[in-house]
C-alpha cells in the first residue's frame, strides 16, 4: 500500500500523506482511522504523542458537575450527610450557606449523637489568608464577619460533640465530605465560592481526584488549632468567640 492508496482510503490528498510520512502528525479524525488501516496502535504510530485514556481505563470517580454552587440543589447537602456512616468534614473559610440551614445543622447534630465523626475546619478571622481572600472578592472584613456569623451556626453543632478548628491556609478548593462522598467547590479569583464549579465526586480506589482531595483536606487539619466556642452571651445581636488552643499544631 502505497501513499496513493492510503490517500484514496482515507479521502485525502496523496501530498497530505506524504507530509504525515515525513513526520506531521495527522489531525485527530484521521489519527484512528490510519491505526484501523495500518493494523497498528496510534502509540505504535505516533509514540512521542501523549495517548488518550482509554475509556476502560477512566476512573468512575465524577458523578456530577454543577456550573456553580448555587445551581446545586438545596437537598444535594442534606443528602450528602444523612447518607455518612463514618465521617463527615467540611473545610471551607466559612461555610456559612450550611452554618445557616437549620436542616444541615439538625442532620449533623444527629449524626454526632449516632457516633459519625464530624470535623468541621473553618478560616481563622483574623488570619492573613482570610484577609486576602476578602481583599480578592472584594468584601475585606466581610469575609471574617461572614466567619464569625458562622461560628453562630455551627455553635449547636459543635456542642453536641462535633469537632472545630480554624486554619490559616490558602484555599484553592472549599471541601464537604461524607464517607466517601466528595463535594469540591473551587475557588476562583475575585468571584465568591458560591459563583464557582462544584464537582460531586466518588472515591473509587486510593489513587484518583477523589483522594487527592481528601488528603488536601487532612493536611489543613492537621495543621489547623482546635478552637473553643466561649458561653454565648445572653443577648439577642451577640456573636460567638472563639479563642485557639496555645498547644494546637
Amino acid at each position: 500500500m502505497n501513499d496513493v492508496d492510503v490517500a484514496v482510503q482515507l479521502g485525502v490528498d496523496p501530498k497530505t500523506v506524504r507530509c504525515w510520512i515525513s513526520g506531521r502528525k495527522p489531525h485527530p479524525r484521521h489519527r484512528n482511522a490510519l491505526a484501523r488501516l495500518t493494523g497498528w496502535s496510534t502509540r505504535d504510530l505516533w509514540p512521542n504523542m501523549p495517548q488518550p485514556i482509554e475509556p476502560a481505563a477512566r476512573p468512575d470517580e465524577i458523578r456530577t458537575i454543577h456550573p456553580h454552587r448555587a445551581a446545586v440543589p438545596a437537598d444535594a447537602w442534606l443528602h450528602l450527610f444523612t447518607g455518612a456512616e463514618r465521617e463527615i468534614g467540611i473545610l471551607a473559610y466559612s461555610a456559612l450557606f450550611l452554618a445557616e440551614d437549620p436542616g444541615v445543622s439538625a442532620i449533623l447534630r444527629d449524626q454526632v449523637k449516632a457516633g459519625v465523626r464530624v470535623r468541621i475546619a473553618l478560616g481563622q478571622p483574623s488570619g492573613l489568608q482570610v484577609a486576602g481572600r476578602g481583599s480578592e472578592e472584594g468584601i475585606d472584613d466581610g469575609m471574617s464577619a461572614r466567619i464569625r456569623t458562622a461560628f453562630v451556626g455551627f455553635r449547636p453543632v459543635v456542642e453536641a460533640g462535633a469537632e472545630l478548628r480554624l486554619h490559616d491556609t490558602v484555599l484553592y478548593n472549599s471541601i464537604y465530605r461524607a464517607d466517601d462522598e466528595i463535594l469540591v467547590n473551587a475557588h476562583v479569583y475575585g468571584h465568591p465560592a458560591s459563583h464557582a464549579p462544584v464537582f460531586h465526586l466518588r472515591q473509587r480506589s486510593g489513587q484518583g481526584m477523589a483522594t487527592t482531595y481528601l488528603d488536601s483536606f487532612e493536611r489543613v487539619w492537621s495543621t489547623s488549632r482546635e478552637a473553643r466556642l466561649e458561653p454565648a452571651r445572653q443577648t439577642a445581636r451577640s456573636h460567638a468567640a472563639l479563642t485557639t488552643h496555645a498547644t494546637g499544631p
